[in-house]
């Protein structure tokens, strides 16, 4: 979700963003990774550089911790086991969530496999 904040399209979605406390927004550090990781692909265009260095000026960045890491075991034997797979980032940003007992914003469907109800997901995108 944060691309869609970044880049401002669809427009509800920073809409949804700023009805809430600033201080209740946090985004992984796998997340910031991934942002960086984008901007770096694309050869640091000034324009997009410049958005995603003030999103990550704007929201807390969580650490990854011992806590995530601890869930992310079980998280990922227990997805394992029901034979789900998510790609290695996502599993790490579905265990960051879940650690920091935080509701994942996200578009991305294969969140919503995560067994056990043990993540919390809210796409913004889907009209409520």
């Amino acid at each position: 979700m944060a691309s869609y904040v970044i880049k401002g399209h669809p427009p509800e979605v920073r809409q949804r963003l700023a009805a809430l406390p600033m201080g209740s927004i946090f985004v992984s550090v796998v997340t910031q990774a991934e942002l960086l990781y984008g901007v770096a692909r694309k050869g640091y265009p000034k324009a997009l550089a410049s958005l995603i260095r003030e999103f990550l000026l704007r929201v807390e960045v969580l650490p990854w911790d011992g806590e995530a890491a601890t869930v992310y075991g079980d998280l990922r034997s227990s997805c394992a086991a029901s034979g789900i797979t998510l790609g290695a980032l996502d599993m790490m940003i579905a265990a960051h969530a879940v650690a920091a007992k935080a509701t994942l914003v996200t578009h991305e469907q294969a969140f919503s496999l995560v067994p056990g109800g043990v993540l919390a997901v809210e796409d913004w995108i889907i009209q409520p």
